[in-house]
Formats: structure tokens, sequence, C-alpha cells
């Protein structure tokens, strides 16, 4: 996907080798990268332990929250396809502990259902 796609909100995969430095700091012994995917600014990175959401703040996105989310505490997540008229698809992730779920929007597109499904491989 180009810069283009990632501008206006379109999942694009993340090869591990190109964010391996950036995380390796953060990762714990025996855990392993296995996939990224970037939103806009966004990242979702799969680690064999947890789900890692990067929200980059500022005008330069230098700022950076790492919001470590453990597989085990993911109690529900959905899908909301793009439709006719609504072009954005949606996905929501519930946290043991919290009422509102975690929300991300992606345009049309099918890494959507790349993460939906690895969701499902890590926490079912």
């Amino acid at each position: 996907m180009s810069i283009f796609d990632g501008l206006m909100g379109n999942a694009s995969e993340i090869p591990i080798k190109k964010i391996y430095s950036e995380f390796s700091q953060v990762l714990i012994e025996g855990e392993e990268l296995h996939k990224a995917y970037k939103i806009i600014r966004d990242v979702f990175v799969f680690t064999n332990k947890r789900l890692i959401l990067v929200n980059k703040q500022g005008i330069t996105g230098k700022k950076r929250e790492y919001l470590t989310i453990p597989y085990h505490s993911i109690i529900k997540f959905s899908k909301e396809s793009a439709g006719l008229l609504d072009f954005d698809a949606e996905l929501k992730i519930w946290i043991r502990g919290q009422a509102e779920p975690i929300a991300k929007d992606f345009k049309e597109d099918n890494n959507i259902n790349e993460i939906y499904k690895l969701l499902s491989q890590y926490t079912l």
C-alpha cells in the first residue's frame, strides 16, 4: 500500500524488521513480534504475548503512547464492515474492567479482516 493509503485510514502491514529496533526496548524475555499494521499514524503490533497499540501524538508524531493489552484481558471484539454509503469499517475491542471499547476506524480495506483474524487466533 502507498503512503496515500495510510493517510486515508487504510491499514497497511509493516515488515517486522522495520519496527524491531523501536519495539525491542519494550519486549520482555521470550516475547517475539509477529505482525504489525499501521493505520494513519497509529500502529497495531501483535506479539506472542500481547497486543500493543501505539498512538502517535503531536504534530511530529514523536510523542507516543504504548498501550499493552494482554490477550487474556480482551473479553470480546467486533468488526463492522463498510457499507454502501458508510465507507468506514470499524474495529472495537472490549477490555476487562473498561465499559467502553477501544475503537479504530478503517477505510474500506481487507486488512481489518486480517487484524480480526489475528485477534481471534490469539484470544480464542
